[in-house]
């Protein structure tokens, strides 16, 4: 039985295809064939069509052991690093503690 698909903006579905397209391009410049980074990954190729393509229905794990494979997983740590919109809410909260 599949699983239900997850509901997804627009923006995000974009931003998965686009990271998928930037996956798949990481592996050509590699020379990588598909099995080869699939079995490298230890993933099937279907799935890895899936992240190629931005599937939200595939784990973020999965993304992680493809970037890694391909030497990329370094990338995957800037995620959400620069929180600008927490810092803002967490020193305007201490501005108003202040008074």
């Amino acid at each position: 039985m599949s699983k239900k698909e997850p509901k997804v903006f627009p923006k995000e579905r974009i931003a998965l295809a686009e990271l998928g397209e930037r996956i798949r391009l990481a592996r050509k410049r590699r020379k990588m064939g598909t099995v080869s980074l699939a079995a490298r990954a230890d993933i099937s190729r279907t799935t890895l069509n899936r992240v190629e393509a931005g599937s939200p229905k595939v784990a973020m794990g999965i993304f992680f052991r493809v970037l890694s494979v391909l030497h990329l997983e370094s990338d995957f740590d800037q995620l959400a690093r620069d929180d600008k919109l927490g810092n803002e809410l967490r020193d305007l909260e201490l501005r108003r503690n202040e008074k």
